[in-house]
């Protein structure tokens, strides 16, 4: 198929890439450069061998995006694109307000205009708020914690009311948890613009040099070290999740009905590994794979941070044949490549 891509050159965006093309596909990129590097198509294309075409803006131009449906031929669409950071979503609401749900008011006006009927969405687990882990995709979502969180859930809702008019369309939502890791190459990996807000870009700072020492927000804990607990995934094992979800769309009948049941052509899967890595076992296994200490000191909690959060994904095994295989040994390990070779990320180049 021909895919278009939207934030095809960030983190997660860049690996599907790469693993779509790996699949057979041709892949076409639209990305703003705003939270992603130029420097990362160049890279792209020596990973898949072609050139990669990219076109530079932001989806929130309904006249761009609709002059791209209309001079190309899509079967299918992977989106990406939006601003996804939890606490610059709370300090700008209306800015992530604005840009994810636009983008995405755009991208589905241009493709039922141009027929573009597959659908693949990139959600998030901060859609099932503070409730109870492991995470369904069946259990209501009561609210999410952030503004981020809910523009996810908003977009869900609007994709589910859109298929339920619109009997061509078929979407998939994937629920991702803790995406981490790199290409084993070395090449493409995670470059947060300013102070990671993840835990395992900021060790990987922490053991090139770039930072002291990694805060470790609350030892106290109802877990078995104290310190926090997440379902941490391989972006490797998530790129082949949106291959596998494809495949899926491609095959499913129209009168095929969703795990939700809230739209008969939405479906939607968690991500997952299925278990929980504590903060302070990252940082062990994150030291292991360095050769280097990772210096830490635990402080008092965050506000908003839940205990332990992982998923159930034994919908996405049995519905997609797809499962996480690597360890948090392997994310780490691949994740100090890139960090080794790229000190101070795609801004070294």
């Amino acid at each position: 198929m021909r895919v278009l891509v939207s934030g095809g050159a960030g983190y997660i965006g860049s690996h599907t890439v790469v693993a779509l093309v790996a699949a057979g596909h041709e892949v076409v990129v639209v990305d703003s450069f705003a939270n992603s590097s130029p420097v990362v198509v160049g890279r792209l294309e020596a990973l898949i061998g072609r050139e990669l075409p990219v076109h530079a803006f932001d989806l929130t131009d309904k006249d761009k995006t609709e002059q791209l449906f209309a001079s190309d031929r899509f079967d299918a669409v992977v989106h990406f694109a939006g601003l996804k950071a939890v606490g610059e979503s709370v300090e700008q609401p209306l800015e992530y307000y604005e840009n994810n749900l636009e983008s995405t008011f755009s991208l589905l006006r241009a493709m039922r205009r141009h027929g573009c009927t597959l659908l693949v969405f990139s959600s998030s687990a901060t859609v099932y708020g503070d409730a109870e882990p492991p995470y369904r995709e069946d259990q209501a979502l009561l609210s999410s914690s952030n503004p981020y969180g809910r523009t996810k859930v908003m977009i869900e809702q609007i994709l589910r009311d859109v298929a339920a008019i619109d009997d061509t369309l078929q979407v998939a939502i994937l629920r991702y948890f803790n995406p981490v890791g790199a290409h084993p190459s070395g090449t493409i990996g995670e470059d947060p613009q300013g102070t990671p807000n993840n835990l395992l870009p900021y060790v990987a700072q922490v053991a090139v040099g770039r930072r002291d020492r990694v805060a470790v927000f609350g030892g106290d804990y109802d877990t078995a070290d104290g310190t926090c607990e997440r379902d941490y995934i391989h972006v490797e094992d998530l790129a082949a999740g949106h291959v596998a979800a494809l495949a899926h769309l491609r095959r499913a009948l129209p009168a095929e009905s969703s795990v939700d049941g809230k739209g008969a052509r939405v479906h939607t899967w968690n991500l997952g590994t299925g278990r929980s890595t504590s903060v302070l076992a990252v940082i062990r296994a994150f030291a292991a794979a360095s050769g280097r200490p990772v210096p830490f000191e635990i402080v008092g909690r965050r506000a908003g941070d839940m205990p332990r959060s992982w998923a159930d994904a034994s919908l996405a095994e049995r519905e997609l044949g797809w499962r996480a295989t690597k360890t948090i040994d392997e994310m780490c390990a691949d994740a100090w490549r890139w960090q080794a070779a790229n000190p101070f990320g795609y801004g070294d180049a």
